[in-house]
């Protein structure tokens, strides 16, 4: 026998405290960051801690117009709400005003949003009425392609609004595929695509000897040749042709070092042809010995191949500018102190000034003399290093720890697969955002420009956010409304 529970006990109100605790936390931040001496009150409305307040209490707003809705209807109403986000960032991009080089701002009256905050929030519940269908199942490739393209239909969208560190976003949505079922696998050559670009960046500006290649190709193919004996040793459980395979690998690179002082050769080739002699290698055995263990690893290894020759294309013709810029300083491969690395060296000067209890409230130089560009918005977090030092900067992450832990418990307890998939969308995006914007801040990540959530000053994305968190808690009050 059931009984209706009132929705007021029914909600988890410890998610609830937390998201209060960081929007008003990240409201006196906003306020330390964007003090004014002349208008000194965090309540003045020309300043942007008296707007944020403003976009806290619609916010709250919001957040409690989302709790009355009937459950039901975000699973009924998903793909409606889906489509309608993916018309409304088709329209962007044709009457979003240029603002900073992207188009991807809609201007009502006083109030501009960006339609990609809500198009997180409608590919999660398409997502998750996907995949809460009758007896799905994500175990084959072919399973996966419906959900890439909920998924890319958004991203590339977002992207051709110039927007690329917010299309990004929609990446994380891989990790709510894989807790779904989704093989690893996908996640390991995605993983060694990412490894794979860097090495080949990075490195391709180091010459071996003069006109003989360079170290990021013979690298890159390294690791794919690394990859294969790991494979043939670990999957296949056969050692003898992974020696052979290695033993094969060191003659050809002895010999045509040898050969060198006589003929002129590329490095290069010679790498090449050791990964598309290994493929060859590894057909034979398969044909032979019919195996039937090394077909996805000739396809791997030679569309690692053709990755590799991809890499300065995507990197060159594909990236903007000011993007190749801020990788190639992540990387270290230039030196910007003044150019598109300012703003993450004035981030680390002041997060390291703050040492390990801060200056105190107000009292950071770097904020205060404006010395870090978007201090208020994206880099938010230095406000915090510098005023509250190791101590405060922990502590705010603690909170973050402690909200992600309470959504993936959320997640974990759901009966219906339509609320569990969605909340593990939940959790997927804000630990996205978290690890990029904190690793941005402290330099160990590319600058893409995303905001901290419920902390960051901007309506948008707190509206984004709040709508993301609190059709969480509304699916979750539906789990115990009902209960024994």
């Amino acid at each position: 026998m059931y009984k209706n529970v009132s929705i007021k006990y029914a909600l988890d109100w410890t998610t609830i405290s937390l998201y209060v605790i960081l929007i008003l936390m990240g409201w006196v931040s906003i306020y330390g960051a964007s003090y004014n001496f002349d208008q000194a009150s965090i309540f003045d409305f020309s300043q942007r801690a008296g707007k944020q307040f403003l976009w806290i209490l619609t916010a709250f707003a919001i957040g409690g117009v989302l709790l009355l809705i009937d459950s039901k209807m975000y699973n009924i109403f998903a793909y409606f709400i889906y489509v309608g986000a993916v018309l409304l960032l088709i329209v962007t991009i044709f009457v979003a005003h240029d603002i900073k080089g992207s188009r991807s701002w809609l201007v009502l009256g006083p109030i501009s949003f960006q339609p990609a905050e809500l198009a997180k929030m409608a590919t999660a519940l398409a997502l998750a009425k996907f995949m809460s269908a009758y007896n799905y199942k994500l175990k084959t490739w072919k399973d996966l392609i419906p959900l890439a393209l909920i998924i890319f239909i958004p991203l590339m969208l977002i992207i051709l609004q110039n927007e690329t560190g917010t299309a990004l976003v929609f990446l994380a949505f891989s990790l709510v595929l894989y807790r779904e079922g989704m093989q690893g696998i996908v996640l390991l050559i995605g993983s060694f695509a990412v490894v794979l670009f860097i090495v080949i960046i990075k490195l391709s500006i180091v010459p071996v000897q003069v006109d003989h290649g360079t170290l990021g190709m013979i690298l890159g193919m390294g690791l794919i040749l690394m990859v294969q004996i790991i494979y043939a040793i670990y999957f296949a459980r056969n050692r003898q042709e992974a020696f052979i395979l290695l033993l094969g690998t060191v003659v050809v690179a002895i010999t045509s070092y040898v050969l060198n002082f006589w003929f002129f050769i590329n490095y290069n080739y010679v790498a090449i042809f050791c990964v598309v002699a290994s493929c060859i290698y590894w057909m034979f055995i398969e044909l032979f010995y019919r195996y039937r263990k090394y077909w996805f690893l000739i396809l791997f290894s030679l569309g690692s191949v053709i990755f590799s020759f991809s890499c300065d294309y995507l990197f060159t013709k594909v990236l903007e500018d000011h993007q190749q810029v801020r990788i190639k300083v992540l990387l270290n491969m230039e030196n910007a102190p003044l150019g598109a690395g300012y703003n993450v060296n004035q981030s680390k000067i002041a997060i390291g000034s703050g040492g390990f209890f801060g200056k105190g409230f107000l009292n950071g130089t770097q904020t205060k003399l404006k010395f870090v560009p978007e201090q208020d918005t994206d880099f938010i977090f230095c406000t915090v290093g510098e005023e509250h030092g190791f101590v405060g900067s922990v502590l705010v992450l603690f909170v973050y720890w402690l909200l992600l832990m309470r959504i993936l418990r959320m997640a974990e307890r759901q009966h219906d697969p339509f609320s569990r998939v969605y909340a593990y969308c939940v959790a997927s995006i804000l630990f996205f955002h978290l690890m990029v914007n904190v690793g941005m801040v402290l330099g160990i990540m590319p600058v893409i420009g995303i905001p901290l959530p419920f902390f960051s000053y901007g309506g948008s994305s707190l509206w984004g956010f709040t709508i993301l968190l609190f059709t969480l808690l509304r699916l979750d009050a539906a789990r115990s409304e009902r209960m024994r």
